[in-house]
């Protein structure tokens, strides 16, 4: 079995990474998936979270929202609507977004207003825990 696979996290916008990691977590709408070199191929959709891996003894951390992660023996390939590192994220920013959610959420008078809502608080949210472990 490879000690690495290799990895591509890319959104519509840019390539965010691409390189090798010994190990890779990702936030899939069923819970969190815990990915190895050899791993079992799979498709899975992503949830709003954290995407964790590591390489050489340095582990970095990305706020996803959104996508598909394809994983293969050898590759990991995760299609993200959003996708942020740690140093990229504009706390400020971030904060701002989770106040507006929050008002929002108290706002809220249907489902679907709700929904959008509750969405935006988790983003807000992952964001600002990734930019806390930079």
């Amino acid at each position: 079995m490879a000690e690495t696979i290799e990895l591509e996290i890319v959104t519509p916008e840019r390539m965010v990474v691409k390189g090798r990691a010994e190990e890779i977590q990702i936030p899939g709408r069923g819970g969190y998936l815990g990915i190895l070199p050899g791993h079992a191929p799979l498709i899975t959709e992503l949830a709003v979270g954290e995407i964790e891996y590591k390489n050489a003894g340095t582990v970095t951390r990305l706020s996803v929202a959104w996508g598909f992660a394809e994983v293969l023996p050898e590759k990991v390939t995760i299609l993200a609507e959003t996708a942020e590192l740690a140093e990229d994220i504009d706390v400020e920013r971030a904060n701002a977004a989770r106040e507006r959610a929050l008002e929002n959420i108290h706002k809220a008078d249907n489902p679907g207003a709700y929904e959008e809502a509750s969405q935006a608080l988790s983003r807000a949210e992952s964001r600002l825990a990734v930019a806390k472990q930079k």
